[in-house]
């Protein structure tokens, strides 16, 4: 398959460019777009086979739900069984946005797209390419991270180009994205609301809306004996292709062991490297390879700059990474969650 890539203005698309990305995904076929997190592979959401698509381009598990992006509050009737006063308030509050709210599905959403399940995923992303790009769709384009399954998910189009170049049809280059971390997936079907993916909308932010919010446990902590209520996030994500370690601790105790480990991993023959923040990496001198992701004082730069960071480990043919912990206020819980996965719970106590 012959991938177009396309540039396009994220503050004003060329209009033409997404009428033709939409007519690709009306005839069964696969985007890669930006959105103001990730960058999204879209397909007809209302099509099994585009699922299809979706989960083969991606080697994708089938029983990890798709997310719905609209473009119109007005386009959720048709897609769930029952808005709960929850969602008005939320959708009011942070759509279009980062958020994702989960709903009892309709019939017209194929199981295909909702791996299975009778519930369904739907955000409203604020991004101008992105609802720009749904609206010429037909208004409901599923889509999960643009990237093969398991690796960092994209934040720019040349990481949509190295892992899905040949398995779609169009990918939208809108350049760097905004956030960086994937949207905050929360469940309004029980009757407390409940967090089952952290993102840039907090917990905090959700209780000045709604009131009590619940976080799913077992998408937080490496050692929980609970299985995660979303089927998607038992699945390792995010991962670099070598090993990465998180060092958990107080900062001290963290970057004495880190330096430590180093030397020993060096000395074994390993090509080292270590994601630090502006504080800390002077103290990493020995690593071969040496990453920033911001000041601890700036969670949204570190966000931003996770996934960029673990790609370029592979770019360089790292084999050992340790990475510092963040605590979990704030943007800092989703971004220990991202690292979590990428590590597949490999945890070092300081």
């Amino acid at each position: 398959m012959n991938t177009i890539v396309v540039t396009v203005d994220k503050e004003n698309p060329d209009i033409k460019v997404l009428a033709q990305a939409g007519d690709i995904i009306k005839s069964g076929g696969l985007v890669a777009f930006p959105t103001e997190t990730v960058y999204g592979l879209g397909g007809d959401a209302l099509n099994a086979q585009s699922s299809h698509k979706i989960y083969a381009a991606k080697g994708r598990p089938s029983d990890n739900p798709l997310i719905v992006h609209i473009c119109d509050i007005k386009d959720l009737d048709a897609i769930v069984e029952e808005i709960p006063e929850f969602a008005k308030r939320l959708a009011e509050a942070f759509w279009p946005g980062p958020l994702t709210m989960i709903f009892r599905k309709s019939e017209k959403v194929p199981y295909e797209t909702t791996g299975g399940l009778d519930t369904v995923a739907v955000r409203m992303p604020e991004h101008k390419t992105a609802l720009e790009f749904i609206r010429q769709a037909g208004g409901y384009v599923a889509a999960p991270s643009a990237n093969v399954s398991g690796r960092p998910s994209p934040t720019i189009a040349d990481h949509v180009i190295e892992d899905l170049s040949g398995r779609v049809e169009m990918i939208l280059d809108g350049g760097e994205v905004g956030i960086g971390l994937e949207s905050t997936i929360v469940d309004l079907t029980e009757h407390v609301p409940m967090i089952l993916r952290p993102g840039y909308i907090t917990a905090e932010m959700l209780k000045t809306v709604i009131g009590e919010v619940t976080i799913d446990q077992a998408i937080l902590h490496a050692d929980s004996k609970e299985a995660p209520k979303a089927p998607g996030m038992k699945y390792r994500h995010y991962a670099p292709k070598g090993s990465l370690s998180i060092v958990e601790g107080n900062m001290e105790q963290v970057t004495t062991r880190i330096q430590h480990l180093l030397i020993e991993a060096k000395q074994a023959g390993r090509k080292v490297g270590v994601i630090g923040t502006d504080e800390t990496v002077s103290l990493y001198a020995d690593a071969d390879v040496i990453k920033s992701l911001g000041s601890r004082t700036d969670e949204e730069a570190i966000a931003r700059h996770l996934y960029k960071v673990l790609r370029e480990f592979d770019e360089e043919e790292v084999t050992q990474i340790y990475s510092e912990s963040f605590g979990d206020n704030k943007m800092g819980q989703a971004i220990m969650n991202r690292l979590l996965k990428a590590a597949g719970h490999q945890i070092i106590q300081a």
